[in-house]
């Protein structure tokens, strides 16, 4: 089944064809470094770490561009967001950046999300962007006044053509107040001119200032992935203005079609309203794994489509953490069987008809897990397959039937699918080689023998330790009417 992606900009589902046979080339927005970071960025981020991780378990290498904002994301005042935070703890902006962005990193990690390939940071790309908005000056599609430069959107006849907006209807100043300096109410900032006090500033053409929140994007993208790209990613909340003014100055920068496919995550909602700081009403991504795991904060997130809306709840995060425990208890419960058959030999587990049906239930499963991923890497129904396999592969495990076949087949499934794709599944503990399990079976035997010796010489209390200490280590031994045996703790 081919890859399907929900395009927002056709508003439709399209079979992806990358531009490049086997790279796939993807921007996704960053951070504004100037706070820690909540979970309505986890859910951006899982999002689409997930989408990274599924192209290159399908065999795609994968360009991933995500960028770090510190300069230029101005808040409806007018206020640089930057500026804000290092005003709020009395330190350099800069100081600000590096701390924020080494938190932003630290969540992400915690939350095994991969990191982009390439992090740039919009400071340190000022050349790239005067270069292009000389450009677009060029062109005629921007404007400069006393030391400002403008983008007339009414030069960009498909301007709105992302959010479906139209310049007639928009609403004048929604973000920043309107300078009086602009032809149009819509035009946007390319490159303000800075105050004198202004402490993020750069000389530039028109002297000095500092760029523009969204030509960062436009020139960080064309720098790294080329002025025409497979994907463009993003929160929902910054397709107007955000991702409609990097449409508009790239295609009229490079002449050619910006990113093929956009990708906006749905926002994360408190209550019915959205998560954000400028509410007050976040949770940082600090604060919850200091109370959830991160297979649970996964779980959660992956739990809904990517593109949709999602309640946060503390009981939705407690539901997902019971099924991210039911997923990785099933995972190491399979794990645990392979290490006894490994100890222990084949034996009789099940015959080949049972354990040919089991098999092919859990290829079903695999199945069903990539078709759901192929169909615009809807990871609630693939996840699904995982938790209905794993209902399957416990009753195998209590009735005898998981053979070592159908056992490295759910394994197989747990590590790719749930662990490499979806992040979600521990790697847990690893089975014994086939000279160390033999090493440790007789070791165990050893235990049992000595045990037993005990027994016979009426040394309870001795045959009682030995049963307890190996308790302890998770080897449970049962006494039945052909021996001892023994069995690893669930």
């Amino acid at each position: 089944m081919s890859l399907t992606i929900y395009n927002v900009l056709s508003r439709d589902k399209e079979v992806f064809k990358p531009i490049h046979k086997e790279l796939v080339t993807m921007y996704v927005c960053g951070p504004t470094v100037y706070d820690n970071s909540h979970l309505g960025h986890a859910k951006t981020y899982v999002s689409f770490d997930v989408v990274v991780r599924w192209l290159r378990y399908s065999g795609y290498k994968v360009r991933y561009v995500q960028n770090i904002t510190d300069v230029g994301h101005l808040l409806d005042d007018g206020e640089d967001r930057i500026l804000k935070g290092a005003r709020r703890e009395r330190v350099e902006p800069m100081e600000i950046v590096e701390r924020y962005m080494r938190s932003y990193f630290e969540d992400m990690d915690a939350l095994g999300v991969t990191r982009p390939d390439i992090s740039p940071r919009a400071s340190a790309h000022i050349p790239e962007q005067i270069e292009m908005i000389q450009e677009l000056l060029a062109k005629g599609f921007a404007y400069e006044v006393n030391g400002s430069v403008y983008y007339s959107v009414e030069r960009f006849q498909e301007y709105g053509k992302l959010s479906g907006r139209r310049i007639e209807e928009m609403e004048a100043g929604k973000r920043v107040a309107v300078r009086d300096e602009k032809r149009h109410p819509m035009d946007f900032a390319l490159w303000i001119k800075a105050p004198e006090n202004h402490v993020l500033q750069w000389p530039s053409p028109w002297g000095r200032g500092y760029p523009g929140w969204h030509i960062e994007c436009s020139a960080m993208s064309t720098k790294y992935l080329g002025a025409n790209f497979d994907i463009h990613g993003g929160g929902v909340d910054n397709i107007f203005p955000h991702n409609e003014c990097e449409i508009a100055q790239s295609e009229a920068a490079n002449g050619v079609p910006f990113a093929n496919y956009w990708m906006l995550t749905g926002t994360l909602l408190v209550n019915g309203v959205k998560m954000s700081k400028s509410l007050g009403n976040f949770v940082t991504i600090k604060e919850a794994l200091r109370q959830y795991k991160p297979e649970a904060l996964r779980l959660f997130i992956l739990s809904g489509l990517y593109r949709s809306p999602a309640d946060y709840s503390a009981a939705a995060l407690d539901a997902a953490t019971k099924g991210a425990e039911r997923i990785n208890i099933a995972a190491q419960r399979v794990r645990d069987a392979l290490h006894l058959t490994a100890l222990n030999g084949p034996g009789n587990a099940a015959d080949d008809a049972t354990s040919g049906r089991l098999v092919d239930l859990i290829d079903q499963y695999r199945m069903r897990f990539t078709s759901a991923m192929n169909d615009d890497f809807n990871a609630p129904l693939a996840l699904s397959a995982l938790f209905d396999m794993s209902k399957d592969i416990n009753a195998a495990i209590d009735d005898g039937t998981a053979s070592q076949i159908v056992l490295e087949h759910a394994a197989a499934v747990y590590s790719e699918l749930g662990g490499d794709v979806l992040g979600i599944v521990r790697a847990g503990k690893a089975a014994a080689d086939a000279g160390s399990a033999e090493r440790e079976r007789r070791l165990i035997q050893m235990l049992i023998d000595m045990r037993l010796e005990a027994r016979k010489a009426k040394d309870y209390a001795r045959a009682d330790a030995i049963r307890n200490q190996l308790a302890e280590i998770g080897i449970l031994l049962e006494d039945g009417p052909k021996g001892t045996t023994y069995r690893l703790r669930d």
